[in-house]
């Protein structure tokens, strides 16, 4: 294919590409019909991010677009030992991820329309879908949640060891003092939030699987099965992390005013990982990491009480991973520490990789992969040659429009037929009308079929299984 870009490149093959650009070198993962899609405006993005000095990689995946200061769909990394971190290349929702629960239930056992809104009406029950509503799990300190994670989480919200051990990481440490740097009303308005799901592109969606017969015995590891129903959950920090992120983004930005620094983007933001600025945004972060797995698993113990109440209480519903695709990591790559961003990507470690949690080190860990809402989902798992992109894949569809375009040129009867309204497949979803969440309609998202095509044919990682959306739970 001839890449129709004014920047020279090198074609690895395995839709991977490797841009100059006047800044430094963008890899880049998509296949050829991805590949056309990315507008001139990403291409710009990473040539600003590739001026914060000392820049060791830069890479999109293919479900990249424009965010702000960064493309969604970026990892970048630096060097610990004398690298930057940038809140731009973190994203404003940090730790924003993914779950999933499976269930021993079967898609026939929930095919009945009337079943499947009395889980949706269960769910709305226990987990508030209304940014004006709050949980009310008074016996939870939020301070010991964001100071400790999981760990900081009263035992009778721990349903059982799996729920601490399946996931990327149960508790996040860092330097507790930095908390006294934030705004005292933070702790009020994060409190109520704990177990809520937000709005946007946040979900609940009840789905049904379709195994990979080239990863059957991988998913049998994991207790998967074709046809079982499973609960995908995308949710992040809530007001806690875009606190964090308003407070200090003031503070770097005052810093490089200081500092002499600038960029073509004013929203572009850094600094040196070893300065004041800098190590105050990474313990200030890892705050906002704690609260967002404690938010997902808030959620999902939320929709255990909803799946109790239909089924009766015998019914559980295991954790079969948790991950972010919104943050910096300090990770050893090339036999030294590094300080991985990832806004919009997500880590898939091959099999036998360290990092890897206990219960997933033979298998490598489940990577977690939302659709857009109508469209199918992924679980898919790493691979050894996803090395080379510092085994970053990609966190989801990635959007093809903006929520006003897209209520400018879709219509409401285009995203019934992609919700199959009226049919006994149709996703059933929490909003009396599809016109409120027009702007979340598979139309506004690229092709999710085309991204894992593109992540499959790179090597980065191999699809477990296909998830069918059944039911969705929206945000309002």
């Amino acid at each position: 294919m001839e890449l129709q870009l004014n920047h020279p490149y090198k074609n690895h093959g395995g839709n991977h590409y490797e841009l100059e650009l006047a800044s430094g070198k963008l890899h880049l993962f998509a296949n050829e019909e991805v590949l056309a899609s990315f507008e001139p405006k990403v291409f710009e993005m990473a040539n600003n991010n590739l001026q914060i000095p000392r820049n060791v990689y830069m890479s999109y995946t293919p479900d990249a677009h424009v965010g702000v200061g960064t493309c969604i769909g970026t990892t970048a990394v630096w060097s610990m030992k004398d690298g930057c971190v940038s809140p731009s290349i973190v994203g404003s929702d940090i730790g924003c991820g993914m779950r999933v629960h499976t269930t021993p239930l079967h898609k026939r056992d929930i095919q009945n329309k009337e079943i499947r809104r009395s889980l949706i009406a269960a769910i709305e029950k226990y987990v508030p879908t209304n940014e004006r509503t709050n949980t009310n799990y008074n016996d939870i300190d939020i301070m010991s949640v964001v100071r400790n994670g999981l760990k900081g989480l009263p035992d009778k919200y721990i349903p059982n060891e799996q729920w601490l051990t399946h996931v990327e990481q149960s508790t996040f440490q860092y330097d507790h003092s930095y908390l006294d740097q934030l705004p005292p009303k933070i702790r009020k308005h994060a409190h109520g939030q704990l177990g809520s799901l937000g709005s946007g592109n946040h979900f609940i969606e009840i789905q049904y699987l379709e195994i990979n017969e080239e990863y059957e015995a991988v998913a049998a590891k994991w207790g998967l099965f074709d046809g079982q129903v499973v609960v995908m959950i995308h949710s992040g920090s809530r007001s806690w992390g875009a606190m964090v992120g308003r407070e200090h983004n003031n503070v770097i930005k005052e810093a490089m005013s200081q500092w002499g620094v600038s960029n073509p983007d004013p929203q572009l933001i850094y600094a040196p990982i070893a300065s004041r600025e800098g190590q105050t945004y990474l313990n200030l972060m890892y705050s906002a990491l704690n609260f967002a797995v404690s938010n997902r698993h808030m959620i999902a113990y939320g929709v255990r009480e909803a799946f109790k109440e239909v089924f009766g209480e015998g019914m559980e519903l295991p954790v079969l991973y948790d991950l972010m695709h919104n943050y910096a990591l300090k990770e050893f790559h090339r036999n030294q520490p590094m300080l991985v961003h990832r806004k919009g990507a997500t880590r898939a470690l091959p099999p036998g990789h360290f990092l890897n949690t206990a219960a997933y080190k033979e298998t490598g860990h489940p990577a977690l992969i939302p659709g857009s809402m109508g469209t199918s989902s992924y679980i898919m798992v790493g691979r050894e040659e996803g090395m080379k992109n510092f085994y970053s894949i990609c966190h989801g569809a990635g959007r093809a429009r903006s929520r006003k375009a897209t209520k400018l040129l879709v219509t409401v009867d285009q995203f019934e037929q992609s919700m199959k309204v009226g049919t006994d497949d149709e996703v059933l979803v929490n909003h009396r009308s599809l016109q409120s969440i027009l702007d979340e309609c598979p139309q506004a998202y690229k092709d999710v079929d085309q991204i894992i095509d593109s992540v499959v044919g790179a090597s980065l990682a191999g699809v477990v299984a296909k998830c069918k959306p059944m039911a969705a739970i929206k945000g309002i």
